[in-house]
């Protein structure tokens, strides 16, 4: 590892500069409903924790106007293979303001708004076997809004957040205005009452063994840097611990650098990053919005420092299978090898199966007494039966904890005539336009050549073998149904093909009228949001099952993006005609409003009768005057680097925020000049 926090902080890091990366392993999947939200973007990388039992998983709180697909170019996905870290970006169902996790405003525990989805979200992910998480290695971050969001929340649920990290974050318990600009003094002592009161006295206990992380850009002149300091002290008064004396300087060696500073234990750390401004750091590489460049990954700090300083996992490491060898004398398996652990070995477990044509069936299990830090082991099988067997051993150690199985394979009695490899067990699993093709290969031969999927007459993948078992995945398939074709072969040229079925949903693409006309948004749900993702632009959309049987469309390209709850489309079922009108919805340019004759004299995709231009946009003309907050909140105008801009004229209003105003008037549908109207 590259950082190392026990002692001499002189000499701390000097490794940092010459990290090697990892290259990405794992895959992203966009806009899942779980944990209470409608779109999660979920990392999960193929490595595990170095530490305890299973992966960590770290949930990310976005920023203000900052939509969740910005990570998916922060550099998550390294933190995540390095440090065995699933990451989870959840979108804020609550917010506040212009797009914000709502920390200033609504009750704050355990059972209220998105406190309590970010507390489902941890438990579901850590719930599910699946996913392999160890749920004493749960951490929450984020960025601004989302970072006070996720302290407040890591003192609500002490219990299931081992630590918290909380970057360019207002101090909690603070007001909405505090986040711009000015500081909110909150004394230490007041800190720890917050963060007690939040947590009830039910879990005040877990604090013992929490950690946190406070950073801060250098360059941010959005939220007061004073918060940095301020927020590390509330957490060192919380935890109970003191400041060490000194700093170091972090570097990954491209010229981004960071300040660190530490608490007795490590409990608490504070960073400076380097010529940062008000963005999440992830380090040389990243972008997008609210995502910076300028100094180091923070992610991956999290996930080191996390990793070394966690006080609820066992560090008790698994043992391991050294050697493993199997032969046959007769119609007994001899089974021989080593294995070791850091502590002490417990025993090893052998288990014998018979791998039949379709099937692999347990013929014996045996197991075999060890002690020490290394050993080896010998047994054999009771007489068996022709055929061909797997062999599987796997060691514990004196704390009930298990290697990664060891497996071979070994004929008893002569070899089979030669037969073509045997498929089974097929599935195909659809993310977006993604189909990932799964299976069984059994070959009585051994001696399997390879295993082919083609989805279309473009598209044909060698799959990956292991074992018995194999996989292959195809993108950017077109939509529609379709089938796959499999085929495995062996070295002689036998062969066997089969064919599984799948149905690819490619989305609806086109500009914000289009996807109005279409029922994806309306004007009063999603229509401002997707306009300031895409304007004029066209997009990508796609349904997505919610609670209670409904559906919502969400963009690729910018959750944000997303139109109401409503009926989920039926595909081949009866068309869903929601005003009743006999034009089904997916074809009705009202599809809310009766109108069977599809009238629309100005052409725009939009019926007269949900048209409130319905021949053109005329001479009418509306005045709005309030801060450029609360227009950029509506939708009139947009907002780059903190400027603002109206929509359509693209006027100049001044800074984003709540104590500017200015005066706009809507000429014509969605076109916004400043001043009043003629």
């Amino acid at each position: 590892m590259f950082y190392s926090y026990r002692r001499h902080l002189a000499a701390i890091f000097t490794l940092f500069a010459f990290l090697p990366l990892t290259v990405q392993a794992g895959s992203w999947q966009q806009n899942v409903s779980i944990g209470g939200f409608n779109s999660v973007h979920i990392y999960t990388p193929d490595s595990i924790s170095s530490v305890g039992d299973g992966r960590a998983l770290m949930i990310v709180l976005h920023g203000c106007v900052q939509p969740i697909s910005a990570y998916l170019t922060a550099n998550l996905e390294t933190a995540a293979e390095d440090y065995g870290m699933v990451v989870a970006v959840p979108d804020a169902m609550n917010k506040a303001g212009f797009s914000c996790w709502s920390y200033w405003q609504g009750a704050i525990n355990r059972n209220s708004g998105d406190y309590a989805n970010v507390i489902s979200l941890a438990n579901t992910m850590s719930g599910d076997a699946s996913r392999n998480i160890d749920a004493d290695q749960i951490y929450i971050a984020g960025l601004s809004s989302g970072a006070t969001f996720a302290a407040q929340a890591a003192c609500v649920a002490p219990d299931v957040f081992a630590g918290v990290a909380s970057s360019a974050g207002p101090t909690i318990g603070t007001s909405s205005s505090g986040a711009i600009s000015t500081c909110e003094s909150v004394s230490s002592n007041t800190f720890v009452a917050r963060c007690e009161n939040y947590a009830g006295a039910a879990y005040q206990s877990y604090f013992n063994t929490q950690l946190a992380v406070v950073g801060h850009g250098t360059a941010d002149t959005t939220v007061n840097t004073c918060y940095n300091q301020q927020n590390a002290n509330g957490y060192a008064a919380l935890y109970g611990v003191t400041q060490q004396a000194g700093t170091v300087t972090l570097s990954e060696g491209n010229g981004q650098t960071a300040s660190l500073a530490l608490w007795s234990a490590n409990r608490v750390a504070m960073l400076w990053l380097d010529d940062l401004d008000h963005s999440w750091s992830g380090g040389a590489g990243a972008s997008g919005s609210y995502i910076g460049a300028a100094s180091i990954n923070f992610a991956h700090f999290l996930g080191d420092y996390f990793a070394q300083n966690n006080l609820r996992v066992s560090r008790n490491q698994a043992p391991e299978i050294t050697s493993l060898s199997v032969a046959a004398s007769g119609n007994v398996l001899s089974i021989s090898g080593a294995a070791s652990d850091d502590t002490q070995l417990s025993e090893v477990s052998i288990v014998i199966s018979e791998i039949g044509t379709t099937t692999t069936t347990e013929i014996q299990s045996l197991s075999v007494s060890l002690s020490g830090g290394s050993a080896s082991f010998s047994q054999q099988s009771m007489s068996l039966v022709d055929g061909l067997y797997v062999v599987e051993v796997t060691a514990v150690d004196n704390e009930g904890k298990s290697s990664s199985a060891v497996s071979d394979t070994q004929r008893v009695g002569p070899p089979p005539p030669d037969a073509a490899p045997v498929l089974s067990g097929l599935t195909a699993t659809v993310a977006q336009q993604c189909v990932t093709i799964e299976g069984t290969v059994t070959d009585i031969n051994q001696d399997l050549a390879s295993v082919t999927v083609s989805f279309n007459a473009q598209s044909t993948v060698d799959a990956t073998v292991n074992g018995t078992t194999f996989t292959a995945q195809a993108c950017n398939l077109p939509g529609g149904s379709a089938i796959a074709q499999i085929q495995a072969i062996d070295v002689s040229g036998l062969s066997t093909s089969a064919s599984v079925s799948y149905s690819v949903d490619a989305g609806v693409n086109g500009d914000y009228n289009l996807h109005i006309q279409q029922g994806h948004i309306s004007w009063g749900s999603g229509y401002a949001q997707c306009y300031l993702a895409f304007g004029t632009a066209a997009f990508t959309m796609r349904e997505y099952p919610q609670s209670n049987g409904q559906c919502q469309w969400v963009a690729d390209a910018d959750s944000s993006c997303a139109g109401p709850l409503q009926a989920c489309s039926t595909g081949g079922a009866t068309p869903t005609d929601s005003d009743g009108d006999g034009v089904a919805d997916a074809a009705d340019n009202c599809p809310n409003d009766a109108n069977t004759d599809q009238a629309d004299n100005d052409q725009d995709g939009l019926g007269n009768v949900c048209d409130s231009t319905p021949n053109g946009p005329g001479t009418s003309c509306e005045t709005f005057t309030s801060s450029n907050y609360a227009h950029v909140l509506a939708g009139r105008a947009t907002t780059s680097a903190y400027l603002v801009y109206a929509v359509g004229s693209n006027d100049y209003l001044g800074l984003f925020n709540t104590f500017s105003y200015t005066t706009l008037a809507e000429t014509s549908a969605g076109y916004f000049e400043q001043g009043t109207c003629p």
